[in-house]
């Protein structure tokens, strides 16, 4: 759990806080951005291809992916909150609240039970459950100056 720091607009329709996101934060993209261009300035690829060939640097093998995961992570920023349009633009949650003028999940009697909020689970576990919860106990101002979950293990 993370304090948010009361922004309401940074809140997401699915009770996540965009805050609390790495893609909004952009904190990962710039330290994989920082990391290629380290190994790109030390010749690291020629590093991994020598330590490849032995049977310790195995690993090494696999460096042109690992190259081509840290490009990705590089290019997965949101500068926009899912309010403002960050985000999927093909979220089927923003568009079944948008439809039935919710201003977020927690005003549907159903979201509990809805299964347009299951593709957050993988990642997510029940955070967006536990927040959806809060804003609709609490509300969204005292949510918002509160703790967010952006991860929480489901309990069985």
């Amino acid at each position: 759990m993370k304090e948010s720091n009361g922004d309401k607009n940074l809140v997401a329709y699915c009770g996540l806080c965009c805050k609390d996101c790495h893609g909004y934060s952009g904190k990962v993209a710039d330290l994989a951005r920082d990391l290629r261009k380290e190994l790109r300035q030390t010749n690291y690829d020629k590093f991994a291809a020598f330590l490849s060939n032995y049977s310790f640097g195995r690993a090494y093998k696999k460096y042109p992916e690992c190259y081509e995961v840290l490009g990705q992570m590089v290019k997965f920023r949101c500068r926009k909150g899912c309010r403002q349009g960050g985000g999927s633009p093909f979220c089927k949650i923003r568009k079944c609240c948008l439809k039935r003028g919710f201003n977020g999940c927690w005003e549907c009697k159903d979201f509990e039970e809805c299964k347009n909020l299951d593709f957050l689970i993988p990642v997510h576990g029940d955070a967006h459950i536990k927040n959806l919860r809060l804003i609709g106990k609490k509300g969204i101002n005292e949510f918002t100056s509160g703790k967010t979950h952006w991860y929480s293990e489901i309990k069985e």
